[in-house]
């Protein structure tokens, strides 16, 4: 594909060595269906399961597998649709072909909904014996742990069996949702840097919010906002029945919270949540110094909301095309040694990414895929820093699920969203901590001492401040208070007066900002950002500072899948998530950096 190009193409256009490689997954929808048929036979033989799960450790072996069986299938069936679709969300065919895979999902999860009510109705004394008679059972241990772990929290038979069926209408809000933000949206076209037309879209509003060109800046921001502004009551309405379902979830399974029932899921304790949040709130003086020298450095008289994403450091441009990014990808990641860097380098080679944005494709980025299939990877690459470090992060994302699914059975063939940010987040740290080495120019190495500082402000501050509104709206909700487009747009612009402090003019456009962030439909996923990338901090320098040792270490948390809880896995590779310490540090990393940018300024 041509590169630094705007004007969108149609996919078919789009050479194929830039399209990642669905067709090894399903060459073609007829091998789709199929799978789908083998999927509703097996799933119907769930049944001759029924009241006989807990009979012996035999019947409870078998029905293990049979549920890991159909969970394949339907996990193969999902990933492929929903990507399919992402390629171009415009296409009626994939738009089916996915809501025929929910529906599959959903009818996977109401056959095999019996299942947890009757293991629970094990005596754990019997189940121990269970294990002495089949030695096979052994490999399940940890996954019955946790389901007996969460055990008042599951109910009936007959209720998980009415949750399953329900499962397609809770999940309808973020359907609507992303069929209106990445479908049916449309954005005003504003003049670039050079008098051209260009249309906002989701995939170049960064690029024009990083212009040096500040009119192209305010226009962009305008222009995006004040459509969104145009559907706020629509956008608040989606967002307000998503949140309800999940309460509505979290009180018919016995928990205090959504927040609560969200956090149990991966036996993280609330206080890491809010322990997060307080340590922001204790050192926001830095980031009110860092909009302070933004202001300085940008020499503006009044900084505004649509400055904070344009480099400060004038007259620097990394234009880096695509086969380029490639290449310094695989240089920055070297201290991770031979093992990870051939799979960086297969990644790259065997079309696991989708690169360039096309006419109807999803927004974004993204880390996808099945235990069967690639770890694939979607973005919307311009040539652009950050474009390089989404692709790195992305990586990383892909990276830890192939390593995982490696090592791991099915049953453990995942790792948990608490971790999902860390391998991401700590091949961006090192990335960066090469392209500082390497350097030459000053104001370059000014640069990119800000992209850091910027990494700090949107995974740390800005992540966290996402997460202290979904907390505040969830808690609304729950005290029977209605949702309205006014209230969040009020509560979410004095929050960025709050996190930005006085240095810097909150401007009224970004009170509907919470409208265009789709993880406030995933059910309290944000604080992850940050606790992750705080832990991401710790590992990447560990890596750097005491080699081999370090990368053996965290090879083997990648490795490690869901096979023990998430906090347990981390402290493998060296990092303890239930004290204060990553966050804190991470806080006073991006303290040093301010006070180093502010010298140099």
């Amino acid at each position: 594909m041509p590169e630094g190009k705007r004007d969108l193409k149609e996919r078919k256009d789009i050479p194929l060595e830039y399209t990642w490689d669905l067709e090894s997954m399903y060459e073609s929808i007829e091998e789709w269906e199929k799978d789908f048929g083998d999927l509703l036979s097996k799933a119907e033989g769930i049944e001759k399961h029924r009241g006989r799960v807990g009979e012996s450790a035999a019947s409870l072996l078998r029905v293990l597998r049979h549920m890991e069986e159909v969970y394949r299938i339907v996990g193969n069936l999902y990933a492929y649709a929903n990507m399919k679709l992402d390629e171009d969300t415009r296409i009626n065919s994939s738009q089916a072909l996915f809501d025929k895979a929910l529906g599959a999902y959903v009818m996977v999860q109401e056959k095999t909904s019996f299942i947890t009510p009757e293991i629970l109705k094990i005596d754990e004394k019997v189940l121990e014996e269970f294990y002495k008679e089949e030695e096979d059972l052994k490999l399940y241990k940890h996954y019955l742990d946790n389901m007996f772990r969460k055990k008042e929290h599951v109910l009936s038979e007959d209720m998980e069996n009415l949750l399953a069926q329900m499962g397609e209408i809770a999940s309808a809000p973020e359907n609507i949702y992303s069929m209106l933000n990445d479908a049916d949206l449309k954005f005003p076209t504003i003049k670039d840097e050079n008098g051209q037309d260009v249309e906002i879209t989701q995939g170049n509003f960064i690029p024009l919010m990083e212009s040096k060109d500040r009119r192209v800046r305010k226009a962009a921001f305008e222009g995006l906002y004040s459509t969104y502004e145009s559907f706020k009551n629509t956008f608040a309405q989606t967002l307000s029945g998503n949140i309800k379902a999940n309460i509505f979830n979290a009180r018919v399974r016995k928990y205090e919270s959504a927040l609560e029932a969200s956090l149990d899921e991966n036996n993280i304790p609330i206080s890491v949540y809010d322990n997060l949040i307080k340590a922001i709130h204790n050192n926001l003086d830095s980031m009110y110094k860092y909009m302070d020298i933004r202001k300085r450095a940008l020499g503006v008289e009044e900084l505004h909301m649509y400055d904070l994403y344009t480099p400060i450091v004038k007259d620097v441009d990394f234009n880096i095309p695509y086969e380029e990014c490639k290449e310094l990808i695989i240089r920055g990641l070297q201290p991770l040694k031979d093992e990870y860097i051939d799979v960086v380098k297969e990644g790259f080679e065997d079309r696991w990414i989708d690169v360039y944005e096309n006419i109807g494709k999803r927004s974004g980025a993204y880390s996808s895929g099945s235990y069967d299939s690639k770890p694939f990877i979607l973005t919307n690459y311009h040539n652009t820093l950050d474009s390089v470090f989404t692709v790195a992060h992305e990586m990383g994302h892909s990276i830890h699920s192939y390593f995982t699914k490696k090592n791991q059975p099915f049953i453990y063939g995942n790792y948990s969203i608490f971790l999902a940010e860390v391998a991401s987040t700590c091949n961006e740290a090192l990335l960066l901590n090469y392209m500082l080495d390497h350097v030459k120019d000053e104001k370059e190495k000014l640069y990119l001492l800000n992209h850091y500082l910027e990494q700090f402000r949107t995974t740390v501050f800005r992540q966290t401040m996402f997460a202290e509104f979904e907390r505040t709206i969830y808690e609304h909700v729950e005290s029977r208070e209605a949702l309205t487009a006014d209230y969040l747009c009020d509560t979410y612009k004095k929050l960025n007066e709050k996190y930005y402090g006085p240095n810097i003019v909150v401007d009224d456009p970004i009170a509907i900002e919470w409208a265009r962030i789709p993880h406030f439909y995933y059910n309290f996923y944000v604080y992850q950002y940050a606790t992750g990338f705080s832990a991401a901090i710790a590992l990447s320098q560990k890596i750097l500072n005491d080699g081999d040792t370090a990368v053996e270490r965290y090879i083997y948390f990648l490795k490690s899948g869901s096979s023990d809880y998430p906090i347990n896995v981390l402290k493998l590779a060296g990092v303890d998530m239930t004290t204060e310490e990553p966050v804190n540090n991470a806080l006073e990393v991006f303290r040093q950096l301010v006070d180093d940018m502010d010298r140099l300024i």
